[in-house]
């Protein structure tokens, strides 16, 4: 069976058109005309604005005319990740599969997160059968990796009072809040050594982590490749000399590093030692991640000598900053039991031209003083390695509303349909609503969605059946709306 033949079927159809359309972050030409056509094509009207945001708007079924308008609202880029590192995301549909209960994609990332939010958002606008009040969809730009969308969203551009966030992962619970955060970046500087011509070389790798969400997955306890790496590294140079040639790990600042590599090259008196210590840690990290990552593995190939490595002191504080960074959840909340209050993730480590090593990191709290806590820490670790560290401007969190009228509406419609109450809960991740909230300070606000896993990873994956629950919760809050006066 194909996606386009499963149900609900309109919702699944649309979805599977967007599947077909490039929409890397920060290159969403195709996906926002992709929108504006289906728009013109429904005699829909729309508008852009300046940052690339679209806003698709319908009049209320007839009679309905003055109930709230509600904004449904998604994302339109989607993080890109892939096993196969010459797929090209700016070029080549993902190929999908249907396997049981899920859809999942050919081993690169699905993008039901958040294409599926916005499949439906287009479904409700064209759904013969649905009762709605005024109605307008706000497709954002470059969500996953800077919110530059929502950070550019104006005044004027939509109207209405409720707005229902669909990029929640996990059916029957409602979002009311979420964390906010911030990146920080740290650079350092080396100068070129000669490469030893004494010493034997290497590659070692972390390999086929499972990754995933730095926030919504931080909690797992799952494996970050830079910190495996690292700390390997650094064991070996506390029994030899360790040169460091370059470091490559992580792609994304929202994303648990899946795989990371490096070059070293020690003393040829030692060479065989590096193999003997590898099995020994590939021992310590199989026994510590029992249960958790099941196909994390490390390998180690020798190289040629290359011509150049990094001087000894920054090859040294590159290998000790990486292996005592903080990484993972800091603290829990002590208001939501189960949520994660504060956490940081050592996204990724680049090699730059002009003998630079950037590293990446991103940290969330949906405490105000906690985010910047942790940030000031890794700024602190950076800073006396000799790095340069700069801090990104961030993004509020958004606070809950256990008072909010359409958080009631939306528990009262799954409750309704399914006969369970919808779990109400904060995320620990990086929604837009925080953006919104300062923007249009009395939007009244929800975030729900169908059951994903391992978003941005390419093990992506997504629950038919509770995307059914998702459509039929959605139709059902659109139609008690509708039944309200402004």
């Amino acid at each position: 069976m194909e996606v386009k033949d499963l149900q609900p079927k309109l919702v699944f159809e649309i979805f599977d058109q967007i599947t077909k359309v490039p929409r890397p972050s920060k290159k969403e030409e195709k996906i926002r005309q992709f929108i504006l056509d289906f728009a013109a094509k429904h005699n829909i009207a729309a508008k852009t604005d300046a940052v690339g945001n679209v806003v698709l708007s319908k009049p209320a079924t007839p009679g309905h005319e003055d109930a709230p308008t509600v904004i449904l609202q998604g994302h339109m880029d989607m993080v890109c990740e892939s096993n196969d590192k010459s797929f090209n995301f700016e070029t080549t549909p993902i190929k999908t599969i249907v396997d049981g209960d899920w859809v999942h994609a050919d081993g690169t990332t699905l993008g039901a997160d958040n294409g599926i939010g916005v499949a439906a958002s287009l479904a409700a606008l064209i759904d013969p059968e649905l009762v709605h009040g005024p109605i307008e969809v706000l497709v954002t730009v470059d969500e996953e990796t800077g919110m530059t969308g929502a950070f550019g969203l104006q005044p004027g551009m939509i109207t209405g009072k409720i707005l229902i966030n669909l990029d929640s992962e996990d059916d029957a619970e409602i979002f009311v809040g979420c964390a906010g955060g911030v990146d920080t970046t740290c650079t350092f500087e080396y100068k070129r050594s000669i490469a030893p011509t004494d010493f034997a070389y290497f590659k070692v790798s972390v390999l086929n982590g499972l990754g995933g969400h730095s926030g919504g997955d931080i909690h797992l306890g799952r494996a970050n490749a830079n910190k495996v790496l690292a700390r390997f590294l650094w064991n070996l140079s506390q029994k030899f000399e360790v040169s460091l040639v370059e470091f490559d790990g992580g792609n994304l600042r929202n994303a648990i590093a899946r795989a990371a590599h490096a070059v070293i090259g020690v003393p040829e008196a030692h060479k065989e030692e590096v193999r003997i210590e590898l099995n020994k840690y590939v021992a310590d990290i199989e026994n510590e991640f029992k249960g958790v990552e099941p196909t994390l593995t490390l390998d180690l190939e020798t190289t040629d000598r290359p011509d150049y490595c990094m001087d000894e002191t920054t090859s040294a504080n590159i290998i000790s900053s990486l292996y005592c960074a903080p990484h993972g959840v800091v603290s829990m909340s002590r208001e939501l039991e189960g949520l994660v209050e504060t956490s940081t993730n050592l996204a990724s480590v680049k090699m730059l031209p002009d003998n630079k090593v950037l590293v990446t990191t991103s940290q969330r709290s949906s405490v105000e003083s906690r985010k910047w806590d942790i940030a000031h820490q890794v700024e602190a670790v950076f800073r006396l390695a000799g790095a340069t560290v700069t801090h990104g401007d961030g993004y509020p969190g958004w606070q809950p509303n256990m008072e909010s009228r359409i958080m009631k509406i939306a528990s009262d419609a799954y409750e309704e349909l399914y006969g369970i109450k919808p779990a109400i809960k904060a995320i620990h991740a990086g929604l837009e609503c925080g953006l919104f909230k300062s923007v249009y300070p009395d939007l009244d606000m929800v975030s729900f969605g169908p059951t994903l896993r391992d978003v941005h990873s390419p093990s992506e994956r997504m629950n038919i059946p509770a995307v059914e629950r998702f459509w039929q919760q959605l139709r059902r809050v659109l139609e008690k709306v509708a039944d309200l006066k402004d």
